[in-house]
Order: structure tokens, then sequence, then C-alpha cells
């Protein structure tokens, strides 16, 4: 096991590297000077020159790269340009509300979608399966900040039952969780439902059965057990997709966790912040990825002996 996570460990270096080296190049060709846009179009050239050469911009492409990668490997993504703070600081400031955001969506799509699909299941081909199947399908098919507008016009707007937007109240984290766990719910119930239904056809269910157990009891002892395997490992990695993901939904409901940081340094043009910001999320991706394979290995003995 821990070869394995060793092994997945080193082979998730150069994938780092290479998302540094994208977005790296990709901020330098997008036309647009950062100096000229952090102190404004009037500025005179000379202090223009002064400062990106303060700031390294003067360098070649390469030495800015590595310059910067030897920094980031010791946790220092540089200085906001327009926030002229350290851009570790502004990510880890940002990120507990992304968690607190990820964690409620999280805790909503695996009660709904795990509820979805096992109803689903015990009732194949009726009204119940068809109108959670259709429910499921809709999240996964809805533009997110469209279910987020029709949320916060019907349950904000017209009922005023939940804040339009905040995060420092319960009340106020619900519209974001249902709207940025819907997709991941119509997903696990989807995979819960065709898991079960897949299961629920094994010898060893017959045989459950045969000895006079309740279809309950078959279900609870039985069946789940082994159709929950993948829907676990879907459910880690999405842990993972959440926190990186939240971007649409913490900028309509105004939370301010790392997905608006991404989208306001876009705006100004802030490249530190944006590349710490793409970084950080893609170690996320990351991890998630590692957990969910170690998770599935711990839980099924047969990974485990293949590994």
């Amino acid at each position: 096991m821990a070869k394995n996570i060793l092994k997945r460990i080193l082979i998730s270096i150069p994938v780092l590297t290479g998302v540094v080296l994208i977005i790296f190049i990709m901020l330098r060709v997008v036309p647009g000077d950062p100096v000229t846009t952090m102190l404004g179009e009037h500025v005179n050239q000379t202090v223009i020159d002064k400062i990106s050469k303060e700031m390294g911009l003067n360098k070649p492409l390469y030495i800015q790269f590595f310059t910067y990668i030897s920094h980031a490997i010791r946790g220092d993504f540089g200085t906001s340009y327009r926030m002229n703070r350290n851009v570790t600081g502004i990510i880890l400031d940002a990120f507990p509300n992304t968690v607190r955001l990820a964690v409620c969506a999280a805790i909503v799509s695996w009660i709904v979608g795990i509820a979805a699909g096992i109803f689903a299941a015990v009732n194949k081909n009726n009204i119940l399966d068809r109108l959670f199947m259709g429910g499921a399908l809709l999240g996964v098919s809805m533009p997110v900040f469209m279910i987020a507008l029709v949320l916060q016009y019907l349950f904000a707007y017209k009922l005023k039952i939940f804040p339009v937007s905040g995060y420092e109240t319960v009340t106020s984290m619900v519209l974001p969780s249902i709207v940025l766990g819907w997709n991941s719910a119509g997903s696990i119930a989807r995979m819960t439902r065709s898991n079960i239904l897949e299961v629920m056809q094994e010898d060893y269910i017959r045989t459950a059965r045969a000895k006079g157990l309740l279809e309950f009891a078959v279900m609870r002892s039985h069946a789940l057990k082994n159709a929950m395997l993948p829907v676990v490992t879907m459910m880690a990695l999405q842990i993972s997709s959440m926190l990186s993901g939240a971007v649409i939904t913490e900028n309509i409901f105004g939370i301010p966790g790392i997905g608006r940081l991404a989208v306001n340094a876009i705006e100004t043009r802030d490249m530190p912040l944006l590349q710490g910001t793409v970084i950080f999320t893609t170690i996320l991706v990351i991890l998630g990825n590692l957990t969910a394979d170690s998770l599935y290995s711990i839980l099924d003995p047969r990974i485990r002996k293949e590994i």
C-alpha cells in the first residue's frame, strides 16, 4: 500500500510541473502588461520599466519559470500584484470558506444521491424510479449557474426563506450547498441504482433469499456492502472536484473562496494569484485521486492483493 502511494506521488510530480508550465506560458502570451493593468493605462513608461525590473518580468521566460518553481517548492507563490500580499497567505485565508462550502455540498450530495439511488433500485421501473432518476438526470444535465439562479429566485427572492448570498450563517449556506451538490447527487444516485441492480442478480443474493432472509436484510447486509464500493470511490473524488470547482457557485453567492479569488485574479491580470490558485487546486485534485485509490483498496481486499 505504502509503495503504491509513493509511486503515485512520484507520478504526480511531472503532472504538477506540466500544469505549472502551461499556466505560466499561457499567462505570458496573453496580450497585455500586468504592470500597466496594475498601475493604470496613463502611467509613465519609465515607471513601468522600473517596476517590471523589480518584479523580474524583464528577465527571460525560462529564468522566470525556474525562479518561480524554486520558490513554489518552498510554499511561496509570490506576491499578489493587486493586494500586495503573499499569495500563499491569501489562499490559506480563502481556503476555509471553500472547504466549508465543499463539505456542506458533499453532505447534501451523499445523503440525497445514495437515498435516491436506493429508492430507485428498490422501486425499479415504477413511478418512484422514474421520479428519482429524472431528478438525477436534471442535476447532471442542468448548468450550475442556471440551478443557482432558479433557486435564488424561488427561495430567496420570492419565498424569502434563505438569503440571496453570503456565507456567515447556516441558512446562507443552504442554497450554495444544494447548487454545488446537486450535480454530484445525480451522479451518485445513478451509480448507486445501477450497482444495486447489478449486485441483486448475483448468486449470493439468491442464496440469501433462499435462506429466508427478508428483502430489507438482504439489501442491508449483502447488496449494499458490495454495491457501494465504486460509489465510495466516486464520493472521495467528488470532494476534490468540489474544492477545486466551486468557481461559479462562489461567485454567484458571494462566497470569498478560492474560486472567487481565481476569477478576480483573471479580471485584474494578477498572475501570481492566478498561478497560485491553479497550482493549489491541482494539488487538491491529485490528493483527491490518491485518497480515492487508497480508500478503494482498503475497502476491497481484492484490490489490495493486486497492488
